[in-house]
């Protein structure tokens, strides 16, 4: 299995926490949430004053068990929430 960094998904929440996301056009539910965590924000290469503050919002990441089918075994992904953007991304290696 190959590393994957970075892809975007849909995610929908439930009561805060990821509950279900799209990744390559497959819904797949989350079974269970292992961990959460915070950071700050990424410093820009360079200023740019369209670009978000730096010192706004940071990343959430959510580390889930889930799966795309109730018969399939689930498998771990980390789900990165850009707050600045409420952008999504899919990490799994």
């Amino acid at each position: 299995m190959r590393n994957i960094r970075g892809e975007p998904v849909d995610v929908w929440l439930r009561n805060g926490r990821p509950a279900r996301f799209v990744w390559r056009g497959r819904l797949h539910t989350v079974l269970f949430v292992l961990d959460r965590r915070t950071a700050p924000p990424p410093p820009p290469a360079e200023p740019d004053p369209a670009e978000p503050d730096p010192d706004g919002p940071g990343l959430e990441f959510w580390v889930v068990e889930a799966t795309a089918q109730p018969a399939v075994a689930a498998t771990r992904y980390e789900l990165c929430h850009d707050l600045a953007t409420d952008r999504w991304t899919l990490s799994r290696t």
